[in-house]
This record gives C-alpha cells, structure tokens and sequence, in this order.
C-alpha cells in the first residue's frame, strides 16, 4: 500500500526542505500552501498523514487539525512550529496531534517523528480493515442460508444481540454456533469490545476454573505470578463459552456465581471484580436431559436458556444446501485463483440427498476435496468423495429422491426392489397374504401369482 503524506507550509523554501529529507521514504508526497487548499485535498485524496506548520494564510494549522480529526481521526498530525511557539505545539498536541517538531529540526529529528507516525497509522489502518473484515465476515447478512428456518434464527439472533440477555445456542456439531455468536456480538453494543471463546471441552477440569477466573500469585503450586481470567479479559465484550455441557459441577456452581451476582475473584483472592462481560453459551449435548441425569445444574441451566437458540442439523435445511454449495466453491475459487467450476446436476442430487452429519463443516471439507480432485471448469460425480458410512435419512426424503438413491447409490434392479417390498410386506404381516396385499396396494390374487412367479 502506498503511503500519502500531506505537507501544509506556505514557505517554498521550507516545503521543498521537507521534501528532500522525506525522499527516501517509501511514501507519496501532497504539497499544500494554506489551510484552504490542505482541506480540500485531505478531503479529496486518502492521506495517511499530515505535516502542518500551525500558522498558515486563509485557514491556520489548528483549524486544519481540528476538521481531520473530525473527519478522519485516525490519521497522525504532525506539527511544525517556531521554538518560540512552543505553547502553542503543546495546545495542538491536546486537540489530537501526534507529535511536533520545531524550526529549525535536524533531520534525524524530522525523519524519526515522521517514522514513527507513520508506524501508527499503518497499525491503525490494519487494525481498521480488520475490524471491517471481521464484520464483514460475521455480519449475520453474509451468514450462508435462505431457508424458513434459517431466516427465523437469524431473526431471533438479530434481536437478542440488542440486549446483553444470556443466549443459549444449540445444535450438532458443525452447524455453525460460534459463528452466529460472533455475529451476535458483532452486531450488539459491545462489538468494540472483545469476543473470546473458550472451548470448555478442550481445557482439562482442574484447569478451567483457573482459565475462567484466573489467579493471584501463590494460589497454588506452580502460580508464580498473577494472572488475569477470561472474564476479566473479556470485559466491555462478550465471552463465549462453547460446550458448555463439559463443564464439571463445581465449575458449573462458581459460573452460576458470576451470573447471578456479576462479580467473581481470582483464585486465591479476596477481592471481589466486576464481570462486566456478556455471555453466549453453546452445547451439542441435551442439557435438559443432563439436568434430568444431574450432570448438570439445573438453576444453571435455566440461567443460561434465557434465550434459547437451536440452529437446525444440514439435513433438516436441505434449502439450503445448494446456497451453501455455490458459497462453498466461490470462495475456494479465489483462494485456488481459478475460475469457479460448475456443479453438475447429479452432484447437487447427491449433495442433496446425503445425511450430513458432520453438517456444514462436513459439506465445505467435501467440496474443497472436490475443487482440488477437479481441474476443469466443472464438478461431477467421480470428484465428490461421500462418507458413506452413514444412515440414509429416508424419513426427509420422498419417494422420488428414495427411488434415485435405490438405483443410483446403491445400483438396486427393479427384481430386487419388488422381492424386498413382498418379504418386508410378509413379515410384517405374519405372512398373512391378504393383510400383505393391502400394504402393498395389490390385490390378493395378484400377489399370490407374484409369489408363484418368484418361487416363494
């Protein structure tokens, strides 16, 4: 990225000095003589930077630093001035300037100011378009589904994320929790703030109490320094708490602590600290049948479900798979840097129709396999590698998808079909002949011949 740097002076001489000291900077160079015509090209190009004596014809220094940082207050003023208005550098120095440098500067004295300056802009440009990126990412408008079922929870998140009420999100693995409790979070009051997830299944028991609420020095063997908890690290944003169903019963009643009174202490400590902290949870598991099974605290349990949200398994949103599957092989398309290959109708069939078990994530990792196995400008079945070792969901399916996957799938003939519908049909009925016709919507005479015809 180039660096545009704004030098306001209306001294020739002096501009030109600066000039010559910056040139071997890595940085394109605006020249402005007053503060009228420093405005209008600040406003009309993308400074990174600006370089201003305080005394200018027209519109002076100060007026010019108090339009960018209302404008853009991002981007550093540094200010040029004479040694003997040195107060005047201070004054503008609390209005948001950077730094200032007095005439006559040496040149190290210039080119480090500048340096430095442009260091902080350049991070806070990074910071910014990550932060845009970020909410571009969670943004629930960019979450993938068009489904009813979808629509409603986007909805339900869109409206909870103008509260600080505690959400409870559920749903099988690979269905996509943690990123509608990003987008919840991007989209609440405390999007400034942290978000900061924490995996309670993946930190051993003995650890997470630690991890949550950290620790003073001393507290135990080995706790040789204090150290801050999540909760006091997330505050002013939301903390996270994924699987939360893997919580051991005595992290669970300290939890339920911090909930009901919003305030906790370290290990170790006697100090009460505020949990200024918004909490979204997440589980795959059933928690009102661990409630049941008291693996799980019921008053926690009501205290975290103050705003249920399930996100649905793949195969419950079949809708939304094709959607899923064009988002799937676009992005793959600009990070292979290749044209977008097209998928064929048998493999948006099979995509379709297959259970999906590990959900979303399983559907992306079967693509991405499939945009690397295919180097053409098109999909097909030989580039799409299933994982076969599950169930067929029949009950989601109707009888036209069930007779594609019989003859497709699993290359079943038609003899083989009519001899498995008469066996079901018979034991079913205790090979009563009649009650098996009716089943399958045949007369009795007629499946009696059937019956000769195949020998049985």
């Amino acid at each position: 990225m180039l660096t545009n740097v704004l030098i306001i002076e209306d001294e020739a001489r002096m501009r030109e000095v600066m000039i010559m000291l910056l040139s071997d900077m890595q940085i394109k160079i605006f020249e402005a003589a007053n503060g009228e015509e420093a405005i209008e090209i600040f406003d009309n190009q993308n400074i990174h930077l600006v370089i201003t004596d305080l005394k200018l014809p027209k519109r002076g220094g100060m007026e010019v630093l108090k339009h960018i940082k209302q404008s853009r207050p991002e981007v550093p003023v540094v200010i040029v001035t004479a040694f003997g208005s040195i107060d005047n550098a201070v004054t503008a120095i609390r209005e948001g300037a950077f730094d200032y440098v007095t005439k006559p500067f040496k040149e190290e004295r210039l080119q480090s100011c500048v340096k430095k300056a442009l260091q902080i802009s350049t991070l806070t440009y990074e910071v910014k378009h990550l932060r845009q990126e970020i909410e571009g990412k969670y943004n629930f408008n960019n979450i993938v589904g068009d489904s009813p079922e979808m629509c409603e929870i986007l909805r339900m998140a869109g409206e909870v994320s103008k509260t600080d009420t505690t959400v409870l999100i559920t749903g099988e693995s690979g269905t996509g929790k943690e990123l509608l409790s990003r987008a919840t979070h991007i989209n609440s009051s405390r999007s400034k703030g942290p978000f900061l997830p924490v995996n309670c299944a993946a930190i051993p028991a003995s650890l997470l109490e630690a991890e949550l609420f950290g620790y003073e020095r001393g507290a135990f063997t080995g706790a040789q320094q204090r150290k801050k908890g999540k909760f006091e690290i997330a505050s002013g944003g939301t903390l996270f708490l994924d699987e939360i169903g893997d919580m051991e019963l005595d992290v669970q009643a300290k939890f339920l602590r911090v909930l009901e009174s919003q305030e906790f202490e370290r290990l170790g400590g006697d100090k009460s600290i505020q949990a200024d902290v918004r909490i979204i949870t997440a589980t795959n598991k059933d928690l009102e049948k661990m409630v049941a099974d008291k693996s799980f605290r019921e008053d926690l349990y009501y205290r975290v479900s103050v705003f249920p949200i399930r996100i649905p398994p793949l195969r419950e949103r079949r809708d939304d798979i094709p959607l899923l599957s064009h988002h799937f092989i676009n992005e793959f398309s600009r990070a292979f840097g290749r044209k977008a290959p097209v998928l064929s109708d048998k493999v948006m069939e099979m995509l379709i129709n297959h259970p999906w078990k590990g959900n979303i994530r399983e559907l992306r990792n079967v693509l991405e396999r499939a945009m690397i196995l295919s180097k053409g400008d098109r999909i097909t079945r030989r580039h799409v590698v299933l994982n076969e070792t599950h169930e067929k969901p029949f009950s989601t399916m109707n009888i036209d998808q069930i007779v594609s996957l019989l003859i497709q799938d699993y290359r079943v003939g038609l003899e083989e079909i009519e001899t498995k519908c008469i066996k079901f049909a018979l034991e079913s009925s205790n090979h009563n002949v009649s009650r098996a016709a009716r089943m399958l919507g045949l007369s009795r005479a007629t499946l009696r011949y059937r019956l000769e015809k195949m020998g049985m």
